[in-house]
């Protein structure tokens, strides 16, 4: 940890070729700046990126990183925060990469409590394919592949942590620049599983969750006489699909993250001087 770490600090010298006005650019300098605003540098953090237009943040940010396959960017992250506690992990995906082939291991992600943050960037729709219905699509919303929308409930992934014994649950808005970094550097800061849902809109394939819409629709819990600790009250706003709330809807203070609730200490690579268990270099041969 440093306190000398700026969020530049974690720009590669790669340039995004996400669409001019993706929200997946405010998305991504938040999560820099809450990692230097919590100390960590570019050489202690590991970042996991599932596929999708948000995959490509791995390449966009400076540090450990790698680009997994479809929906199992959690795994990883599971396996680098188990193997090396010290190591700061974040993990960051799309609605359709999380919510749908990688919602197995969302789920049991929650509920282990790893010691991670993940950072899901929520535009409603599958971008990278060219605009097919997401999991967090509305029931109406048309695209070339559902002309009559899919007709189907969205899923409420803040509802599917709550459910799972989630111990940090929040949302974001990309273009509310410093109230997403807030949100992601308290996420950081939670010992335990962190979700933090970000609407972040496609401008090239969805013209109904636009900035303009958001802008006018979200809630902002910071301004209302809320208390992120009553599981009642989390609980009740997690379920109200009338509203689009930002903040942090529910953080269990009391919860045990994983690592220390099995004892996992030490960074697994290091081998003590007695060197590497007997026959452990033929079996790594051997698978590899």
């Amino acid at each position: 940890m440093s306190s000398d770490v700026r969020f530049t600090d974690f720009k590669s010298d790669k340039q995004p070729t996400w669409c001019p006005g993706c929200g997946d650019f405010g998305t991504m300098n938040g999560i820099m700046k809450g990692l230097a605003e919590t100390g960590n540098s570019p050489d202690d953090t590991f970042v996991v990126a599932g596929i999708g237009c948000s995959g490509k943040i791995g390449t966009y940010l400076r540090s450990y990183a790698l680009h997994g396959v479809h929906g199992r960017a959690l795994p990883v992250g599971t396996g680098v925060k188990i193997a090396n506690p010290d190591i700061e992990v974040v993990v960051a995906g799309g609605d359709g990469d999380g919510y749908s082939i990688g919602a197995g291991h969302f789920i049991h992600a929650v509920r282990r409590n790893i010691d991670i943050t993940y950072v899901v960037m929520d535009n409603r729709i599958y971008g990278l394919t060219k605009g097919q219905a997401s999991p967090t699509s509305r029931p109406d919303f048309e695209t070339a592949t559902t002309p009559e929308g899919p007709k189907q409930p969205p899923v409420n992934p803040l509802a599917l942590a709550l459910s799972a014994g989630g111990s940090f649950i929040a949302q974001s808005f990309s273009s509310n620049a410093l109230r997403h970094q807030e949100i992601v550097q308290k996420a950081i800061e939670h010992d335990g599983f962190s979700i933090v849902n970000t609407f972040s809109p496609c401008v090239t394939f969805n013209d109904v969750d636009t900035y303009d819409y958001f802008r006018d629709s979200i809630v902002d819990l910071d301004e209302e006489d809320y208390d992120p600790t009553d599981r009642e009250a989390a609980k009740e706003k997690i379920l109200d699909s009338e509203k689009e709330y930002i903040g942090v809807l529910w953080e269990d203070e009391d919860a045990v993250d994983y690592n220390t609730a099995h004892g996992v200490e030490g960074n697994m690579a290091d081998i003590d001087e007695n060197g590497a268990p007997d026959g452990a270099t033929d079996l790594v041969r051997e698978f590899y």
